[in-house]
């Protein structure tokens, strides 16, 4: 697993028209707005929240970060019901859950019924997370699949930002009234959502996956760069599927599975993987897992309380530089979202780490000399904290944030590919609450600049693991992303129970 043994990057393909596939990423990866609303709103409706409902610090860290552990729910169940019913209607599915949410959050008269709102977005989020990055990379071309498959992240920025202008936007209004109109608005986007996507193509490799060649072959001609590959896409997918090569036709029967689907599922990715199978969910786990520990949403959902701490205490003036932090987390987005397929994963996962390190050190220091003299101001302190706090969204943005939601769609092997990224949503939710649950708390116990040099250290362990696992995938097929993790050939992924067609795919495997 030695960084020196890692395969080198494939150049992609020159680029053809993408448009149609542009168009399907972006409303798929809309579902992401649902999650970058809430995580926004709530930075700053919290602060009104606690005034009238009169709760404590321990329940507002519950109400903040408790949405991450129910998204568990959507994210396992989506899963499955992608699919069962596709990718398309999924994410009707999780537009029309978080609606129910935000509708109950609006209209919540105490913490209770506050709770079961943010239950129920939180099951409309999981299920968003899931979904958005594999649909999209299950309908982008190699050569532009880390440009659209950047998008959910794209989009999570947007909703932060979103999020961020309501708190500005509703801050006036009477303290009974503003936070519910902040949390209540966020239906509105899902209505909008749900109806757009309607107009979506199915998944191709879902289409496959269910036999119906014939409406597969119909995306992929829209969203491949050339004739020739959409048919490679096709005989890739139909390979992975076990549907022998030479079976053509509309609508096709797909073999069945000696063991059930989801037992076999169950089987290859957890209780008796390959080492190379191994190796791809400890990397789709652990960069999920390291996007979060390294303190994110710390900074995101409680700046500010971070930029209360850094001296600034007119809440005007922190809901202002809050949205200052949404700015710069979806500019550098945008840049990155056109670097990923020039530069390739891995060389801005390690800048983007890097930067980090760096910025949580010299936040961590400003607000640790602030914490030291809380009766003067320190100027050159503030200004640290605060540029620091700019300049670890921004590096976040242009590396990490986007980068895992792209690695971890396209690794899995198509068969295994809705379990493995449920997997990883639910390390991301889990990690993203025990942070959110935490910080205050934490920072109590360590103060403020402790916690900060807490995250810095597990940037460190972040920047080495994915310097010593993580192989560039730029310009490969998802088909073809078994080599990149030590197996030998393309079977070493395939299915255990298709022996019977070895030689089959073993000539497939071949061309590509």
């Amino acid at each position: 697993m030695a960084s020196a043994a890692l395969p080198e990057a494939v150049e992609p393909k020159k680029k053809g028209s993408v448009r149609f596939a542009f168009a399907c990423a972006i409303l798929a990866s809309m579902t992401s707005i649902l999650l970058g609303y809430d995580i926004g709103v709530m930075s700053g409706a919290s602060l009104y929240i606690k005034k009238d409902l009169r709760i404590s610090d321990v329940k507002l860290e519950i109400l903040m970060g408790i949405l991450n552990v129910y998204s568990l729910v959507g994210s396992f169940a989506a899963g499955r019901t992608s699919d069962w019913i596709g990718r398309r209607y999924t994410i009707v599915f999780a537009a029309v859950i978080f609606f129910v949410g935000a509708f109950l959050m609006g209209f919540a008269v105490n913490y209770g019924m506050l709770m079961f709102g943010r239950f129920v977005a939180g099951i409309g989020v999981g299920y968003a997370l899931m979904i958005a990055p594999v649909y999209t990379a299950e309908v982008s071309p190699a050569s532009a699949r880390g440009f659209l498959t950047s998008f959910p992240e794209v989009f999570i920025n947007f909703g932060i930002l979103l999020g961020y202008v309501s708190n500005f936007a509703f801050a006036r209004l009477p303290l009974h009234l503003g936070w519910r109109v902040m949390l209540g608005i966020g239906a509105a986007p899902s209505v909008l959502l749900a109806l757009m996507v309607l107009g979506m193509p199915e998944s191709p490799r879902w289409l496959v996956m269910k036999g119906r060649l014939g409406d597969a072959k119909v995306v992929l001609d829209k969203t491949s760069d050339t004739p020739e590959e959409a048919a490679e896409r096709l005989a890739d997918i139909k390979a992975a599927a076990g549907i022998p090569a030479e079976l053509d036709g509309d609508v096709v029967a797909v073999p069945k599975q000696q063991n059930s689907e989801e037992a076999r599922v169950w089987k290859e990715l957890i209780l008796s993987p390959t080492p190379a199978m191994r190796r791809i969910l400890l990397s789709g786990i652990g960069i999920h897992f390291f996007q979060q520990a390294s303190g994110i949403d710390a900074v995101v959902l409680y700046s500010p309380r971070v930029f209360k701490s850094a001296g600034i205490i007119d809440d005007n003036k922190l809901l202002g530089t809050t949205c200052a932090v949404g700015v710069t987390k979806t500019l550098f987005i945008l840049v990155a979202t056109f670097l990923l397929d020039k530069i390739g994963r891995r060389p801005l996962l390690l800048s983007s780490v890097g930067g980090m390190i760096f910025s949580l050190v010299c936040l961590a220091a400003g607000l640790t000399v602030i914490g030291h003299h809380p009766d003067a101001k320190i100027p050159w302190a503030i200004g640290l904290a605060i540029a620091s706090t700019m300049a670890y969204v921004a590096f976040f943005s242009i590396g990490l944030g986007p980068i895992t939601w792209v690695y971890s769609s396209e690794i899995f092997p198509l068969h295994v590919r809705a379990l493995g990224c449920a997997l990883g949503v639910a390390t991301n939710r889990v990690t993203s609450g025990v942070v959110s649950m935490t910080f205050i708390s934490l920072s109590n116990a360590i103060t403020i600049g402790g916690a900060f040099f807490l995250y810095g250290g597990l940037a460190v362990l972040a920047w080495v693991f994915f310097f010593t696992f993580l192989p560039e995938t730029r310009g490969r097929t998802l088909e073809g992303m078994s080599k990149l993790f030590g197996a030998t050939d393309e079977d070493d992924l395939k299915k255990p129970e298709d022996t019977t067609k070895e030689k089959k795919l073993e000539m497939v495997a071949a061309t590509n």
